[in-house]
């Protein structure tokens, strides 16, 4: 199972987002777990894993020689990540520092991507999705090659 979709959301004044009822229940059948990840993206956003994700993709990070790419994604992705516990109402609490970087005010969009779950403002989802719009128009055969 793999989170998909696209659900939009608010984030209330103390920084708690909603996360679809969908997406917490393939976090629990799939990865068993309730508890996610959540940093910066490189599009604006955040992106939210899995425990178990989120660790291999942090090995990852350790697994790479000392040097300034390994500094870079240490300061890029692993030193502002949080681990977050839902509450009763499916909620999250999203840390100042990410809902500043991500410009979190009030509405969101909850977007699945397979073994990760994007959150942006509205503002910026559009933004990423038409760049992702403009890609596609210049490279036409990569849809057609995954029969789309």
């Amino acid at each position: 199972m793999s989170f998909q979709g696209e659900f939009y959301n608010s984030i209330d004044p103390k920084g708690r987002a909603s996360i679809p009822a969908r997406f917490r229940e393939i976090l629990a059948d799939a990865y068993g777990d309730e508890r996610l990840v959540v940093t910066k993206n490189w599009d604006g956003g955040l992106s939210a894993y899995p425990v178990t994700v989120w660790e291999k993709n942090r090995q990852n990070v350790e697994n790479l020689p000392p040097g300034p790419q390994k500094n870079a994604a240490y300061r890029l992705v692993v030193a502002p990540a949080t681990e977050c516990s839902f509450d009763k109402q499916g909620r999250i609490l999203i840390p100042e520092s990410l809902r500043l970087h991500a410009n979190l005010e009030r509405d969101v969009v909850v977007v699945g991507m397979s073994e990760r779950i994007e959150i942006y403002s509205e503002a910026k989802h559009a933004e990423v999705t038409q760049s992702a719009v403009a890609f596609v128009q210049d490279n036409p055969q990569f849809m057609a090659d995954l029969g789309f």
